[in-house]
């Protein structure tokens, strides 16, 4: 009998321990009480006024009992689905790692031409089908901002713009609360109804504030939006250490903290037990170029250490990965797409987007959102580690091969080969006469044929036609609006 044994259930990683924890999430609380956050909007103010909040004209200071009440009252588990079926797809709780697309970059690189162009609503769909298409891509961001169309109105084509064209959980952005409202009615009418968007929920808004500690009109308003709906929402600080927090990391950390967790309260003082998303992009300002830099290893390092703080609150995470500084899918590229998504896979944050951005999120390319699919296989294939038990111990099948012999005929390699070893869609582990036979294409070339393969070929699961007119109504009258 074994006792005082440790189990290891996969490679993980652990940037923070839990008494850094305990700090950071002091810290974070005594930011909120003591510096206090900017909330432009009157009506957030006053809700955080009545919650129990100081308010000092538009600065709020936040007491350390109303974070712990929101951290009691917010959901440990947010789950989405797929918005054909309803079947719930995602469960994001503990270190269940998803992966996504971002939103809005202002180029992308036609896959046809290899040119650089502005993001348009072809090119969304054309993104959106090629999400829908890859088997490691578990929800879809647009991946383009919708450039030929009125600017006010862009996120109503945006997401119409996706909805058609995949099946898969959505993370929107709005322009605005009235962008927001439009589209939380389009996903009403695609779900069946308010009740039942909000029993299966297929898409959550992203939001974000303002570093340092800053909230936005819109960005309050649609927090309080999504409370009053109890719809799922993202609330994710995009800090720069060195420009818009603290150099050091743990002050960086400490502060985008505080910005996601009072995002959170007034959520939360909104609606008790709405679901919400904690996260970040958090990253360093390089001193050289004033870049956001999408490559550093501080990048990684603080997503992973954010990851902790998840795990330690028990809130769902939305992550980043799968991106790159290089402006071509190049060496470097693949470099630190692989580094960012085996360190987001290992360290267990729920909802990853940015998957595809090249030049530092200026620009998407699916032929390096194709690459990290695979990349994606190969991350879970580490963290989800070795099964020891008696059977894939194997001590039967050694015993009956004996010494000289080989498994490839035993029965026992037959039950257990596929699900033990991954096999990849672009790395190639053929022997060189036939990489030579196959016309000697890179990696890059055999991304883009399987990305044209699928633009030509997959075929979305198609919404009712009474559905898409009922979406493209919501457009127009939308449209109507602008030109009153």
């Amino acid at each position: 009998m074994r006792s005082n044994h440790k189990i290891q259930n996969g490679a993980h990683l652990q940037v923070l321990s839990e008494d850094q924890c305990r700090r950071m999430i002091a810290a974070a609380m005594e930011i909120l009480e003591r510096t206090g956050v900017y909330y432009q909007d009157q009506e957030s103010v006053e809700i955080m006024k009545k919650a129990g909040c100081h308010v000092d004209g538009s600065r709020v200071r936040i007491p350390m009992w109303l974070v712990e009440k929101a951290l009691k009252t917010v959901p440990r588990k947010v789950t989405l689905s797929n918005s054909r079926t309803g079947r719930r797809v995602m469960e994001l709780e503990g270190t269940n790692a998803y992966f996504g697309s971002g939103s809005d970059t202002p180029f992308f690189i036609d896959p046809y031409s290899g040119e650089r162009i502005p993001t348009s609503k072809k090119t969304v769909e054309m993104a959106s089908t090629v999400l829908d298409g890859l088997p490691n891509i578990d929800f879809i961001m647009s991946l383009g901002i919708v450039q030929d169309v009125p600017q006010p109105i862009y996120d109503r084509h945006q997401f119409e713009a996706m909805v058609l064209n995949t099946s898969k959980p959505i993370v929107i952005t709005a322009i605005d609360a009235e962008g927001y409202g439009d589209i939380i009615q389009m996903c009403e009418i695609v779900a069946g109804g308010e009740e039942e968007l909000r029993r299966n929920p297929f898409m959550t808004l992203y939001a974000e504030p303002i570093s340092p500690l800053q909230h936005a009109e819109d960005a309050a308003q649609k927090l309080v939006l999504a409370g009053r709906k109890r719809l799922p929402v993202v609330y994710t600080p995009c800090i720069m250490a060195g420009g818009t927090v603290p150099a050091t990391l743990a002050g960086a950390v400490a502060t985008g903290l505080a910005e996601s967790i009072s995002g959170l309260v007034l959520n939360q003082a909104t609606s008790e037990g709405s679901p919400f998303i904690m996260g970040g992009v958090f990253t360093v300002m390089d001193m050289k170029t004033t870049v956001f830099s999408y490559g550093a290893p501080e990048f990684h390092l603080m997503q992973a250490a954010l990851a902790d703080m998840s795990n330690y609150l028990d809130i769902p995470m939305f992550g980043t990965c799968g991106c790159t500084d290089s402006k071509v899918v190049d060496e470097q590229a693949a470099i630190e797409g692989a580094l960012s998504i085996l360190t987001t896979t290992m360290s267990g944050a729920n909802l990853n987007h940015d998957v595809g951005y090249i030049e530092h999120g200026n620009t998407a390319s699916l032929e390096y959102l194709s690459i990290c699919d695979d990349l994606i296989g190969f991350a879970r294939r580490i963290t989800r580690g070795i099964e020891v038990d008696d059977d894939t111990l194997g001590l039967d099948a050694v015993d009956r091969v004996g010494p000289g012999g080989h498994f490839l005929g035993d029965e026992h390699t037959l039950r257990h080969f596929k699900e033990e070893t991954w096999y990849p869609q672009l790395f190639l582990r053929q022997i060189y006469e036939k990489w030579q036979e196959d016309g000697e294409k890179t990696l890059f070339q055999r991304s883009n044929d399987r990305v044209q393969d699928i633009l030509e070929n997959h075929k979305p699961d198609p919404l009712p036609g009474v559905v898409v007119k009922k979406l493209r109504e919501i457009v127009e009258n939308a449209e109507k609006k602008l030109k009153r």
